[in-house]
């Protein structure tokens, strides 16, 4: 269902694979899939997937600069990107 969510939401969305047993790779993946499901793609009923997916650009926007993770000190992901493209000098 998570493919399908993704896949509503344009062409700049790939779906990735993590390399077999690589445990570290594979759980952070998982709960990102289950944030993702619990926070946005099933967190209200949406009338339709374009409804739906016309809200994730927003959501990630939240979930990249707002919210904070424990997993990382109470910061935002965002936080932690170094360079961020047009950023260069």
């Amino acid at each position: 269902m998570i493919e399908k969510a993704i896949a509503s939401v344009g062409p700049h969305v790939k779906h990735r694979r993590t390399r077999p047993y690589r445990p570290q790779t594979n759980g952070k993946v998982e709960r990102f899939n289950r944030t993702l499901a619990s926070e946005w793609a099933y967190s209200r009923p949406y009338a339709s997937e374009p409804d739906r997916a016309a809200t994730y650009q927003s959501w990630l926007h939240h979930y990249n600069h707002h919210r904070t993770h424990t997993g990382i000190g109470g910061k935002t992901p965002i936080s932690r990107v170094a360079y961020l493209r047009g950023q260069y000098s």
